[in-house]
């Protein structure tokens, strides 16, 4: 091994038990970042020789890894993958730096990131989940990287690209690759996919999922993974995937995994069977219970993401805590609250509380919400479940939801 990639690679593990003693961090990005710096070719030096897969869209992308991820194992005896959420190439290079004996990988990808990770890590597979707004006052507008995917796609040769034939964005970006699977993979968000990003038409959606812009070519293509129910049709034939996550967004993001594990030769029915039996990833959906509560922990980020959740919510009549921050991680600018629509939470226990509790307020004010406010979220949840049988529905952003995950594990 050289010099500089063997330094590269223990300073990786050493800066990251720093990080954790100093309590600067998860340990899971700082020594990445060193890594890099000694040896800008680490990345690539990890991924050599290994079934690499990519994950990649505004949503559903930690979901979607660790779907595929469990999916791969039934093909492969070691799979490696950035289950933490460190989505950039300093927590790539954190995750894998220990994973040498691994056969196969599968990296959950920063939208902003993918050409780079094109063209370093040889993906066999990359999965394009979805696109839309996130965090406005620092993220590249949508269109703008669709057309990035669209270039880099067309550069890169080789690659098994799996999209969501239902969002106009990543079909898009996906028409300039070589090899496609087209999913029928859902979009609950329309608004960001209104304008045509090939001539700025105006995209019209009709039933059954179709679209097509009024003003050029660009239409929907025809999916040859679809799903209805439990059954799932494919190319491999039929097979059937029970969902255990609640939501069609992740019947979606479990069709989307199907696709992308079969990709790499992994037998559909066994695969099937692997991603069914997933019960919560990453804190997401889990129950966390304290004596008199039963707290279940999700996690919105954006308004597609708010979208998908208030429709699971709104299957019931739970008390709901709203939390959102607006630290490092959540981006600055909350003014996106303005574009959900919270009318699910009507006639219902509704409490907001984190950083932005009084942005929140006001947003639900104007909705027709009836809601109260407390500005401690442990003792929001605490006041929820104390209003009915000791059942709560936490949804929170990023650091909102990281935040009552670590006080109750």
């Amino acid at each position: 091994m050289p010099i500089r990639r063997s330094l590269a690679m223990k300073s990786v593990g050493l800066v990251n038990q720093l990080s954790q003693k100093l309590g600067r961090g998860q340990g899971t990005v700082a020594g990445g970042r060193v890594g890099l710096a000694i040896d800008p070719h680490l990345l690539g030096d990890l991924t050599a020789n290994k079934c690499v897969v990519l994950v990649s869209g505004t949503n559903g992308k930690t979901t979607t890894t660790a779907l595929i991820a469990s999916g791969l194992r039934t093909h492969f005896s070691n799979v490696a993958t950035n289950d933490t959420g460190s989505n950039m190439p300093a927590g790539h290079v954190a995750a894998l730096v220990d994973e040498e004996e691994a056969q196969a990988v599968v990296l959950e990808v920063d939208e902003n990131y993918v050409p780079r990770l094109l063209e370093t890590s040889n993906p066999a597979v990359i999965t394009l989940l979805n696109l839309s707004r996130d965090q406005l006052d620092r993220m590249s507008e949508v269109r703008m990287l669709a057309q990035r995917w669209r270039d880099a796609l067309s550069r890169t040769g080789g690659i098994h690209v799996v999209a969501n034939a239902d969002d106009p964005l990543v079909v898009y970006a996906a028409f300039s690759a070589s090899e496609v699977t087209w999913v029928a993979g859902g979009l609950v968000w329309k608004e960001d996919a209104a304008g045509c990003p090939q001539c700025s038409g105006h995209i019209v959606f009709g039933k059954n999922e179709t679209w097509a812009c009024d003003s050029c070519d660009l239409a929907r293509p025809e999916p040859t993974w679809t799903m209805k129910g439990n059954l799932v049709h494919s190319p491999l034939g039929a097979v059937h995937l029970n969902v255990i996550l609640p939501g069609s967004f992740n019947r979606s993001n479990s069709l989307m995994a199907l696709a992308a594990v079969t990709a790499t030769g992994a037998e559909i029915t066994k695969a099937a069977r692997a991603i069914s039996s997933v019960e919560s990833v990453a804190g997401r959906f889990q129950h966390r219970r304290r004596p008199g509560q039963d707290a279940r922990l999700m996690l919105a980020k954006n308004p597609a993401g708010w979208a998908a959740l208030l429709e699971v919510v709104e299957e019931s009549a739970t008390p709901v805590v709203v939390s959102i921050n607006s630290r490092t991680a959540d981006g600055a600018d909350p003014s996106w609250l303005f574009d959900v629509d919270f009318s699910s939470l009507r006639n219902r226990v509704v409490i907001v509380t984190g950083d932005r509790w009084r942005d929140l307020s006001v947003r639900l004010h104007y909705g027709g919400v009836d809601h109260s406010r407390e500005a401690d979220p442990e003792m929001a949840i605490t006041r929820a479940a104390n209003a009915s049988d000791g059942t709560v529905d936490f949804i929170g952003n990023y650091t909102a939801f990281q935040e009552v995950t670590r006080a109750r594990s």
